[in-house]
């Protein structure tokens, strides 16, 4: 039995004049494609509304808890919880900067030089709480923080109140003890990570690979846009009848569209991932929690939406078609199905089912078909043909998929 094992989710999301990715100037994100310029949403911008999502679902409600995504996570559970346990600050931010280079693998700064007389500095040159910060975002679990934290006491109560000791005391550790208990930690880096990845130079740190891959969505067709004039009426201006009492005009592009979307899981990396197994013996882990991810992800990518502008566009809309691939191949975007763009009318979506249609059988008839497919999609139906599986309903498609990891 193959030990590699994919799923492949290709999505069909219509939206009508929104504005979802908004790039540095504040204008719809673009990609050019096939000789024509798609509107598109990216992927950090699909990743971030999944995993922040609270609703019925979510993936912050399955149980481990999800990682920490802050430049000031070393100052909120390291520095401050030990400055509130009785550390001097001068003590709690020595011992901070220190775990700090440590294990985000920057090397240890040298202990502070002591004043004329051996006396040592009384606070830290620096503003605690802005020496504690990282230069930019990491990625840390609470598992994690909770051993550091561990450690910094255990400096602390060591230390007898002197910066430099608790300076010397950090740089002697034993940094394979560190990574030998980092590593024994289950989903040490918190279940966003073993879901998403994270990057990590830290020689403690354990790095995660992502499980999930996530293309950036397109439009099946060329871009929609419109530039859409507003007012803000000043009401007092406005009953006091001074003329039309317009308080601010502006403009914000608008963008409707048919985006196609894809998403692919790697099975035994996620099962690597959140139980601490080899992937190579993926197969004999516990694959319940692994399982249960997947069918929430089927549903996020289903029905979450991107939030930008929410109170002016309301852009909320449930894909009208969701594909999912079970198979062991390397996986295949289905994307150049629109390498040319569906043309605009009033049959969009069915002229994009007719183009999926007839790639997957391009594709299956050059490489041969593999694995089992299943969709769940909205009407003309008709118009995808046999070749991507057996219509259902998003919740057993969900289950089905989930299945395909548990059994």
């Amino acid at each position: 039995m193959t030990q590699s094992l994919f799923l492949q989710i290709h999505t069909l999301t219509s939206y009508s004049g929104v504005l979802l990715n908004r790039d540095d100037v504040g204008f719809a994100k673009r990609l050019p494609f096939g000789g024509a310029v798609r509107t598109r949403v990216s992927s950090q911008c699909l990743k971030r509304h999944w995993r922040r999502f609270e609703g019925d679902g979510s993936l912050g409600s399955i149980g481990p808890a999800m990682s920490i995504r802050s430049r000031r996570t070393f100052e909120k559970f390291i520095l401050k919880p030990l400055v509130a346990e009785g550390a001097s600050e001068a003590v709690a931010v020595a011992v901070t900067d220190e775990l700090k280079e440590i294990v985000l693998g920057a090397a240890p700064k040298k202990a502070s030089k002591t004043k004329k007389g051996g006396e040592e500095p009384e606070t830290p040159t620096e503003d605690g709480e802005a020496e504690s910060r990282t230069g930019q975002v990491t990625v840390l679990g609470r598992p994690e923080m909770d051993y550091v934290l561990s450690v910094a006491r255990r400096i602390v109560s060591e230390c007898a109140g002197s910066p430099k000791k608790a300076k010397e005391a950090a740089n002697a550790l034993n940094v394979g003890d560190m990574k030998k208990n980092f590593l024994a930690m289950r989903i040490g880096a918190g279940l966003d990570a073993a879901i998403f990845g994270r990057m990590v130079t830290g020689d403690p740190l354990s790095r995660c690979d992502a499980a999930l891959h996530v293309a950036h969505a397109f439009t099946v067709h060329e871009e929609e846009a419109e530039n859409d004039y507003f007012a803000a009426v000043d009401d007092l201006v406005a009953a006091a009848g001074e003329e039309t009492g317009s308080g601010h005009i502006g403009s914000n592009e608008l963008t409707s569209g048919l985006f196609y979307g894809y998403v692919v899981v790697d099975v035994p990396l996620l099962v690597s991932n959140v139980e601490g197994c080899v992937r190579s013996d993926w197969r004999a882990a516990d694959r319940t929690l692994a399982a249960e991810i997947v069918r929430r992800i089927v549903r996020l990518v289903s029905t979450v939406t991107p939030g930008a502008k929410l109170g002016s566009t309301a852009p909320y809309s449930y894909a009208s078609f969701v594909g999912i691939e079970s198979g062991g191949a390397q996986p295949r975007t289905l994307a150049n199905a629109f390498l040319k763009p569906v043309r605009s009318g009033a049959d969009v979506l069915g002229g994009a089912y007719r183009a999926l249609s007839a790639h997957a059988k391009d594709l299956d008839a050059m490489y041969g078909a593999d694995g089992a497919r299943r969709f769940a999609g909205l009407e003309p139906v008709d118009a995808l043909g046999d070749a991507v599986g057996a219509r259902s309903n998003i919740a057993d498609l969900a289950a089905w998929a989930a299945d395909q990891v548990r059994d």
